[in-house]
């Protein structure tokens, strides 16, 4: 499902945080969203579900306008925020169940969604426990798992793999790729790396200007480093 936007800006006072952001993103793509800290990721995600209004510019979703009809919009989305807000005291089941309930699934349906999540996610062995007993890996397995629970056609995530140890960025990775295959996914992140691993093209921002729309093939035998360097400086 295509997603499309077009000279989006935003200003927090007297600081312009979007520039007249302008990019898209095809079916079944999984794009990376790079940028240090303050570049507008998190900021132009936010505008895309439907969070926050931008003081000006256009989103589509296919033939329908994000901004004017955010509900229709966001019943094909699914977002998992940075700071990964989840009912904590709630069981992970339990949970799983109370988002589905949001988007008003009936009784069946819901059971056969929250049942499959817990199994794609893996959180077989950990359905059973409260959410604040879990690691921080599960839960942003949850996170996912809540984000997917409708079976939306586009996939927001903002750096999903933050604070997470190796073993579990490598996992997360693999769920992110898993998910991809038949569906659009976007994901933010600060690391060029992360990019070459799951995604097959990259955007880069740059106080909240586009400075760079590339795919991940043509990275090889570069330095990444220096790349994410020359680009965000």
């Amino acid at each position: 499902m295509s997603l499309s936007v077009a000279y989006l800006n935003k200003r927090y006072g007297t600081q312009q945080v979007l520039k007249d952001l302008s990019f898209s993103i095809g079916d079944g793509e999984i794009v990376g969203f790079l940028g240090p800290n303050g570049a507008g990721k998190s900021t132009t995600m936010k505008i895309l579900t439907g969070c926050l209004q931008p003081d000006g510019g256009r989103i589509t979703l296919e033939d329908i306008d994000v901004l004017l009809y955010p509900n229709k919009a966001q019943a094909l989305m699914g977002y998992l925020p940075e700071n990964n807000p989840l009912y904590v005291d709630m069981y992970v089941k339990e949970y799983l169940y109370f988002v589905a309930g949001l988007y008003k699934m009936n009784s069946k349906l819901a059971s056969e969604r929250v049942d499959e999540m817990i199994e794609r996610t893996g959180l077989t062995n950990e359905y059973k426990k409260r959410i604040c007993h879990l690691s921080k890996g599960y839960r942003q397995r949850v996170g996912l798992a809540q984000a997917m629970i409708h079976d939306p056609k586009v996939l927001v995530l903002d750096e999903p793999t933050t604070g997470l140890d190796p073993n579990q960025v490598i996992e997360i990775r693999e769920l992110i790729k898993d998910f991809g295959k038949d569906r659009t996914v976007l994901f933010s992140t600060h690391i060029m790396q992360e990019v070459t691993a799951v995604c097959n093209r990259f955007l880069v921002l740059r106080k909240g200007e586009l400075v760079a729309d590339m795919k991940t093939s043509e990275l090889e035998g570069r330095d990444l480093e220096k790349l994410f360097f020359s680009l965000t400086n």
